[in-house]
């Protein structure tokens, strides 16, 4: 069978794409660099944490995302959660030492991303014009 280059192109896509998904560490990078879960991890610096702290620590994450994201880091080892049993029972997570070796990560990453947030900015608006002006 003869291929065109477009379906050539197209299969090795379709490999590559194939390659990342069984990939483990492009399955893991791609779980903890999300936003939450940076912001989740920023949290618990200071010690253990109740879900109605973080909460409120953490604006714009609703109670589904925020839960989802604790249960994504409790799996991956990188959070521990720990019940009280009173009433009304208590939860508090805490970062596991697995996730305080990725602190020095996430606080390089937020300094680089303040230190260059600003030129980023008008990177952003100088393409936006380039695009409106020549779309």
């Amino acid at each position: 069978m003869t291929y065109t280059a477009e379906q050539k192109r197209n299969e090795a896509q379709k490999d590559y794409n194939a390659s990342l998904a069984l990939c483990p560490a492009g399955q893991l990078l791609e779980a903890i660099s999300s936003k939450w879960v940076t912001l989740v991890i920023l949290a618990l610096v200071e010690g253990p944490q109740r879900h109605s702290n973080l909460r409120k620590t953490i604006p714009g994450a609703s109670q589904k995302m925020l839960t989802s994201t604790l249960r994504s880091l409790e799996r991956d080892g990188l959070i521990s959660r720990r019940i009280t049993v009173t009433t009304p029972i208590r939860t508090d997570y805490e970062l596991t030492s697995r996730g305080r070796s990725l602190l020095p990560i996430v606080f390089e990453m937020k300094k680089w991303a303040e230190e260059n947030m600003h030129d980023i900015g008008a990177s952003r608006m100088a393409h936006d014009r380039h695009q409106l002006d020549f779309g």
